[in-house]
């Protein structure tokens, strides 16, 4: 794919918007536009494998928290006069780290504040989650991965005829 410029005069070149772009809005509940959106160069084949390492990342921050409860759960256990225990306490503080970590690990992917954009004001928890797979899964995978399939047909079709015609002698 060729880089479309225009050439304004001799010192100044102005770059064409990319045509290859997905950006997605963002709506609310109510389905009123937020002002945000999610925007993916899908000529850029990274993302398959910055989803990859986010994918990876994201299990190891669930066998993590898993973990922690196990620790917690075999710590002796304190009622104070709290609300919580402190097992109870160590676990939700666990848990609120879970979240920040992964919306870390969702932003390597969506972009910087992909989570918060996508949260709208809401707070993260797993059902939260569970709607930001969904998105990733329906709404931008299969655009991804459609791409990374004519990319990969563009580069074997440039470079096999390019291959065939170095052989011939002439």
């Amino acid at each position: 794919m060729e880089a479309e410029i225009n050439i304004k005069s001799d010192n100044e070149i102005q770059l064409k918007q990319a045509k290859d772009v997905l950006r997605l809005k963002i709506k609310d509940e109510e389905g009123n536009d937020t002002g945000n959106f999610l925007e993916f160069n899908l000529g850029d084949l990274d993302y398959l494998l910055v989803l990859q390492e986010m994918m990876e990342a994201d299990k190891r921050n669930r066998e993590y928290l898993k973990n922690q409860y196990i620790i917690i759960d075999k710590k002796e256990d304190h009622k104070e006069k709290k609300l919580f225990s402190s097992n109870e306490e160590a676990k939700i503080r666990a848990t609120n780290e879970f979240y920040k970590k992964e919306a870390e690990i969702y932003d390597m992917f969506l972009g910087k504040d992909g989570v918060k954009k996508l949260l709208n004001g809401r707070k993260l928890t797993l059902a939260r989650l569970d709607e930001i797979d969904e998105i990733i899964e329906k709404a931008i995978l299969p655009k991804l991965q459609i791409k990374a399939e004519d990319i990969k047909k563009d580069i074997m079709a440039k470079y096999s005829n390019k291959a065939k015609r170095d052989d011939v002698i002439e």
